[in-house]
């Protein structure tokens, strides 16, 4: 008897510890992403179930970006992204990932810039990621569960959601309105690759339609951290406003259980008011309790209710 007993002691042991080395292993992975890039985007479009639809042109284009952990506790990891332009002399603050551990609540694109909030089972979160996506002015763009996955010296996670059309087209398409993801996200020897299957959506009442399906290919490659010194001081300068946006954005997100945004307001996108606030706050020293108060007003002006 006593030896089952210390078998099974055993056994609980080893799966414990094999628990906690994934664990370690799926935040290794994550916090991998943040670094010095070069990016470079490819997006082919493959197929058409429509046999009169006539394919877009293929998307290339690249950049430099630098990625940084703004926010890391065992089961959260924040990492926000910096296009670097004009050498090192031109910053834009560009998207967002929040990663969090078996986290039960989840915003689904449904379309027209509206997302609900969504409560998972336990069954549905256990072991898993979810990569939380946010616009440049850390408005809501997609977020989706999956796991990570580290076999043959390979890392990769899985994930497939909704989302809003790309900004490589939203300003230029209205023949479809959703863009299905399905995303790897997987570590390379020189960074990593940033892997889409992506279904272009026709969304309406009576259901969803097929437009075009793409191919999408974004390569993170690690360069030199030397020509990122503007960059990382411009981050210091600017992370304070951002930080009160990020607990602005957590406020509202919590208190609806629909987010409806406007598309504009005075004939401006939510990002440019942002980027105007960020560069007043700078300007004139604004306290966190200003920001706040500015940022409250700016996403108050744009979400809609009922």
């Amino acid at each position: 008897m006593k030896k089952i007993q210390l078998s099974i002691a055993l056994l609980l042991s080893v799966l414990f510890v094999s628990a906690q080395n994934k664990f370690d292993q799926d935040r290794n992975a994550i916090k991998s992403l943040a670094g010095f890039y070069k990016v470079t985007f490819n997006y082919a479009e493959t197929f058409s179930p429509d046999d009169d639809y006539k394919f877009h042109d293929r998307h290339r284009s690249s950049a430099k970006e630098i990625a940084i952990i703004v926010e890391d506790s065992p089961k959260k990891i924040v990492i926000q992204h910096l296009l670097v332009m004009r050498g090192d002399s031109m910053i834009i603050k560009h998207w967002r990932e929040d990663w969090t551990y078996e986290d039960p609540k989840i915003l689904v694109f449904d379309k027209e810039d509206t997302w609900k909030n969504i409560t998972l089972k336990p069954e549905e979160t256990k072991g898993k990621w979810t990569q939380k996506v946010y616009q440049v002015d850390d408005s809501p763009r997609y977020q989706a569960i999956g796991s990570w996955v580290h076999v043959d010296g390979r890392s990769q996670w899985i994930s497939n959601s909704d989302s809003p059309l790309p900004r490589r087209e939203h300003t230029e398409r209205s023949d479809y309105n959703v863009l299905n993801r399905r995303n790897f996200v997987y570590l390379t020897p020189n960074g990593w690759m940033f892997e889409q299957d992506n279904k272009k959506i026709v969304r309406t009442p009576t259901g969803d339609k097929l437009l075009a399906q793409e191919k999408g290919l974004e390569e993170f490659v690690k360069v030199d951290p030397k020509s990122f010194g503007y960059a990382q001081e411009w981050w210091k300068t600017n992370q304070s406003f951002w930080k009160d946006a990020r607990d602005i954005w957590d406020h509202v997100f919590a208190s609806n259980t629909v987010i409806k945004l406007a598309p504009k307001v005075d004939n401006k996108l939510l990002y440019e008011k942002f980027f105007a606030a960020n560069a007043q706050s700078v300007k004139e020293k604004w306290s966190s309790v200003k920001n706040k108060e500015e940022i409250t007003k700016i996403i108050n002006s744009y979400l809609l209710k009922g």
